[in-house]
């Protein structure tokens, strides 16, 4: 059999009438011999790696995230692409996955230093990078919006003295910051007042920190997402504070243990795994003939009244 026959076969090539026992031999003395297809010199043959690699902020991989990436690791499987997660860290000593790797798309969920940025561009790869690369996306995002919709539910729910409760864990400290200085400027735009206070507490400091927001008159709640949310209710019922009678509490993220909670957590939900799914069909109409994807309801926050608030 030729070269070129046997690789018609193994690549399953389109257009090719190889006859069904010819390919049958190919594969008889391919388990003889115990050849695999090599993947690295596949890719350095083709040019193409068939690797999407996603950059990770330093976060906890929650069930937002996981539900995230789970969800475009389905959509890019089913088109044949492999997808890779890392985690770059400040001062990090290892090779980075953009260069050993040759993925196709790179897309970044935190912002690079310019440095990353035109190292990963120097490797070719097409690349989805917030801040930097311009995204035809059919509609606007407003699934950041979460910790508006928070302060809007409660103001709306007759609170007149909100706080914002974050958490004291060091890698979410950008993120806490964000959503507290768009909860505040709601607040601000609604009320012509700031928020009360914006606090970070764990599980050692939530009953100390809610008793003195309480004892200032706090009745409304913003959690940074629904672990804090839970938190603050489970201190909260420990002092036998009425829930949502004394304080209201709004958490973000709809995981499921908002509605395991009791009683049941009020929420912003967003979909993450729709988010996933968009930017892996995003990623793929970078390298592929698919069309250029619309964002759909995966696009907004919205607001779940549960009976916290």
């Amino acid at each position: 059999m030729s070269r070129a026959t046997v690789g018609f076969v193994f690549n399953d090539t389109p257009g090719q009438t190889i006859p069904e026992s010819t390919r049958q031999r190919v594969f008889s003395e391919a388990r003889r011999l115990g050849y695999k297809p090599h993947t690295a010199a596949r890719a350095l043959a083709s040019g193409r790696s068939h690797i999407v690699l996603i950059l990770l902020p330093d976060w906890p991989v929650d069930h937002s995230m996981r539900a995230h990436l789970d969800e475009a690791s389905l959509v890019l499987d089913r088109a044949g692409y492999s997808m890779v997660t890392m985690t770059p860290h400040p001062g990090g000593q290892a090779v980075p996955l953009w260069e050993s790797l040759s993925p196709e798309v790179v897309i970044a969920l935190a912002p690079l230093s310019d440095a990353q940025h035109s190292a990963i561009v120097a490797t070719g790869a097409h690349t989805l990078v917030p801040g930097r690369d311009a995204l035809e996306l059919g509609r606007e995002l407003h699934f950041e919006e979460g910790p508006s919709l928070q302060v809007e539910h409660l103001v709306n729910s007759g609170r007149l003295q909100i706080a914002f409760v974050g958490t004291t864990d060091p890698r979410l400290q950008d993120l806490v910051s964000q959503r507290s200085g768009l909860a505040d400027k709601t607040h601000l735009a609604i009320t012509g007042r700031p928020l009360v206070a914006s606090v970070a507490v764990n599980e050692s400091t939530v009953g100390s920190t809610l008793a003195e927001l309480v004892n200032n008159g706090v009745d409304g709640i913003v959690a940074y997402n629904d672990d804090v949310g839970a938190l603050v209710l489970g201190a909260a019922i420990r002092a036998s504070l009425p829930v949502p009678g004394t304080l209201a509490i709004v958490g973000h993220d709809d995981t499921p243990l908002a509605r395991l909670v009791v009683p049941a957590l009020s929420s912003v939900r967003v979909d993450t795994a729709g988010l996933g799914r968009f930017l892996a069909e995003l990623a793929l109409s970078r390298v592929t003939a698919s069309d250029y994807p619309q964002a759909g309801p995966e696009a907004t926050a919205v607001l779940v009244r549960r009976e916290t608030s």
